[in-house]
């Protein structure tokens, strides 16, 4: 039985030069559409690169190129009309050697097919929610494990590994929605104070670190149900040719990100909502506090998109103009975190302490120092400007397949953050009061925050007025 083809961990999988040039194994332009530069692939006619991922008895496709094709691909055609082709192509090998049907031939060519598919269900199973995509994988799976006893064994795992996989999904994606529909039930607005609070968050969790840890979980929880090819997804335009069919940016492709952008602003909320709520001026400054120690905490983690969540939250203009508030606490702390997140150059400081975090992780002995949660929205929007400023293809019709190393460098890193296990124990009772506890809309923050310290301007005393 022939070996299968070896596949490097996404880490070593790109090099600063774009991808690894030693796993890059050359195979002659056979179907004179590919184009190189010093052993580098920049660009290809589509049916050339589709070509390029078929594997053939002697020649099976390098692991950067498959994930970078087929996370780009879907800017051109729908998952499902690739795998078509593919499928095609395969199929098209076993007919012309069909006379002697030559058992070694298909002993050499079927562990190379099974290993190709098993890398697509693997790193992009959501494509597989598609029936159509699931009738050609079954089909092509079928073809192989008639073969031999041992494909049939290999196809099964693959088949129920796959199910596997996008049951948990579904699952995720039900709690998710009983989560937002409980909280969003929530979003109080109050005509006034309460004068007694059952319960905030110092009450909940009184030891800054634990809430640093439970923020966390839920980070990396959505974060690695996040597919890459939602960031592809999430810039697909519309079919220009017609208006009433989305190219493939239908909203189930891209929910898992925009569910995590969600969870962002929702952390910004709770925490202007837990500083505007308390009566007295010594416990609002208490609170801005304990959040300062969570943030600190975060970025020791390396948990960047809560630190960032907790930053912006207190910068809200009904938190920042609480001035009296402010007076009674020790700021520097948080300065030296503002500082760290300031977004002039833009964010220099925060790029190099990710760097830094990204290293540490590289040569991690512990999950816990193996922890990089970006901060999301700038990563979404360095990909987006990457997408946006160069072009999908040359003047020449051919795919600039250059643009994609890139895009697929940057993606491939996320991978490796989102496989990182949470080290810290769970508290239930911590991250129940995180998701699901109320927290105020914009109006019931002004309106909770001018009863705590009045209104100082006309402006303010207006907006009071309106707001009672």
């Amino acid at each position: 039985q022939e070996s299968m083809p070896q596949t490097p961990p996404f880490a070593a999988m790109f090099d600063s030069s774009g991808y690894n040039r030693n796993l890059y194994q050359s195979k002659e332009d056979s179907c004179g559409g590919l184009y190189y530069h010093d052993n580098n692939l920049l660009s290809g006619s589509l049916e050339a690169l589709i070509q390029h991922l078929v594997p053939s008895v002697d020649y099976y496709p390098d692991r950067t190129y498959i994930f970078t094709f087929l996370l780009s691909s879907r800017l051109f055609m729908h998952p499902y009309e690739l795998m078509a082709k593919v499928c095609h192509l395969c199929t098209e090998q076993w007919r012309l050697s069909e006379p002697g049907l030559d058992k070694n031939w298909i002993r050499k060519i079927a562990p190379k097919i099974l290993q190709l598919l098993t890398e697509w269900t693997e790193t992009f199973p959501y494509d597989f929610r598609d029936e159509r995509m699931m009738r050609n994988l079954k089909e092509l799976a079928q073809r192989i494990a008639s073969g031999d006893e041992v494909y049939r064994k290999k196809v099964q795992q693959l088949l129920q590994n796959l199910i596997r996989k996008l049951t948990t999904v579904g699952q995720y994606e039900e709690v998710l929605a009983k989560i937002n529909a409980t909280s969003k039930d929530h979003l109080t607005l109050l005509k006034t104070k309460p004068q007694t609070i059952q319960r905030d968050i110092i009450t909940v969790c009184n030891d800054p670190y634990v809430l640093a840890q439970q923020l966390t979980h839920i980070e990396l929880e959505r974060l690695n149900y996040i597919g890459p090819e939602e960031f592809v997804q999430a810039f697909v335009q519309k079919d220009p040719l017609d208006n009433d069919k989305r190219c493939y940016g239908d909203q189930k492709k891209t929910q898992n990100l925009e569910a995590y952008v969600e969870w962002f602003n929702r952390l910004s909320y709770l925490v202007a909502t837990e500083i505007c709520m308390p009566v007295k001026k010594k416990h609002r400054a208490r609170v801005i506090e304990y959040f300062t120690d969570v943030a600190r905490e975060c970025f020791n983690i390396g948990n960047f998109n809560s630190l960032m969540a907790i930053i912006s939250g207190m910068n809200m203009s009904p938190v920042s103009r609480l001035k009296k508030t402010w007076a009674k606490v020790k700021t520097d702390k948080f300065d030296i975190l503002e500082h760290q997140m300031d977004p002039s150059s833009n964010f220099y400081n925060y790029r190099t302490a990710l760097r830094g975090a990204t290293q540490r992780s590289l040569t991690a002995h512990s999950s816990r120092e193996k922890i990089v949660i970006p901060f999301f929205s700038l990563l979404i929007k360095d990909i987006y400007f990457l997408n946006e400023g160069c072009a999908n293809h040359l003047p020449n019709g051919h795919v600039n397949f250059e643009k994609f190393w890139e895009l697929a460098k940057q993606v491939s890193e996320f991978m490796t953050w989102k496989q990182v296990e949470c080290p810290f124990e769970r508290d239930l009772k911590v991250l129940q009061y995180l998701l699901t506890v109320p927290v105020f809309s914009d109006d019931a923050l002004y309106l909770a925050s001018y009863e705590s310290e009045s209104p100082e301007n006309h402006l303010e005393k207006d907006r009071w007025k309106t707001l009672r």
